[in-house]
């Protein structure tokens, strides 16, 4: 489908389908499904992080299948090799040339599954497909596929056997969100659903119809990029970031990259909620998701147990919001 067939509108709907049809493998956690959504719009990559069993995998399975994209999983261990994840060059026994083996991570959606478990030199190993969108292997540059996407997840810190992730991986991660237990309603669903006439140890994706073309939803990251921002909101979200270098309760903050992460999940978050520009109230919506983890709290904060979200949440509290934006002034 050409990208002139799209207006805000269709793309909003279609995009409601696609979450309808995760909704089918997928129970409950809508703000979940609703933050891989807009990350995967705006061309990012997620974190989730969260205790194991919480269905992670089965979301991106879903998701990657009503795109009508393909994923890979690969866990994560401490044997793990870079070459594990983006592939190297072998030698063909029978024709005795160097051929190329291409790795997992080119997919659609790339699941590093408790990508803490490694040690920093295979996690380093996504960092050039992450923010150039392409490996390379003996010196020549592959690209990845459109759209790509790295949904890692991790553990909490303090279990057993983990990794932290550095800095610059963290950085690299368009929004970090945590994973909870669902409802009790919705766990009940959750069993009925998966026992219907199976073992109960399926990730079945198989009730999950694909509502979109790979390049439909290319199409439909390029219309999120032109969702009009007006320069008071750019203000807004700078003004954001740099108060978390500000805030004794960090000892650093986010950097630039977080107010161009902020804007660019604003815009899908307008795009997803049927909008052609971005109101304050989309980037109060993600400044957690977004800023969070590029901060590192300071002794003190994590002594009185406080967290990047609650210190982000007391940031939005005294920072005043633009009032009166309408999109008709967007740029």
């Amino acid at each position: 489908m050409e990208q002139q067939n799209f207006n805000v509108q269709t793309a909003a709907l279609k995009l409601e389908r696609v979450k309808n049809e995760v909704a089918k493998a997928f129970i409950g956690q809508k703000q979940l499904v609703d933050h891989a959504l807009i990350t995967l719009i705006a061309g990012g990559h997620l974190l989730v992080e969260g205790v194991p069993g919480l269905g992670k995998t089965l979301l991106v399975r879903a998701l990657a299948k009503a795109v009508g994209g393909d994923s890979k999983r690969v866990q994560f261990t401490p044997d793990l090799m870079p070459a594990d994840i983006t592939g190297n060059i072998m030698l063909d026994p029978a024709t005795g040339k160097f051929a190329t083996r291409k790795g997992p991570v080119f997919t659609n959606l790339f699941i590093a599954d408790e990508i803490n478990r490694a040690p920093a030199k295979t996690q380093a190993a996504l960092f050039e497909a992450m923010q150039e969108f392409q490996v390379s292997l003996d010196g020549e540059s592959h690209r990845l596929p459109s759209p790509f996407m790295v949904l890692a997840t991790q553990n909490p810190f303090e279990h057993e056997g983990t990794y932290p992730l550095p800095d610059a991986q963290k950085d690299r991660f368009l929004m970090k969100i945590i994973a909870g237990y669902p409802g009790a309603e919705e766990e009940k669903i959750m069993v009925s659903q998966i026992l219907d006439g199976n073992t109960g140890a399926e990730l079945s994706t198989d009730s999950v119809n694909t509502v979109l073309e790979t390049d439909e939803f290319t199409a439909i990251k390029n219309l999120a990029s032109a969702i009009n921002v007006d320069p008071l909101i750019v203000d807004y979200a700078v003004r954001i970031t740099a108060a978390t270098r500000e805030t004794p309760a960090a000892e650093t903050g986010a950097g630039p990259r977080g107010s161009l992460a902020l804007i660019r999940c604003s815009r899908a978050r307008a795009l997803l909620l049927g909008r052609d520009f971005v109101l304050p109230d989309d980037v109060k919506a993600l400044a957690s998701a977004v800023l969070a983890h590029r901060m590192t709290l300071s002794a003190e904060s994590e002594l009185e147990g406080l967290s990047g979200k609650r210190i982000i949440e007391n940031l939005l509290s005294k920072i005043e919001a633009p009032k009166g934006i309408t999109g008709n002034e967007g740029s």
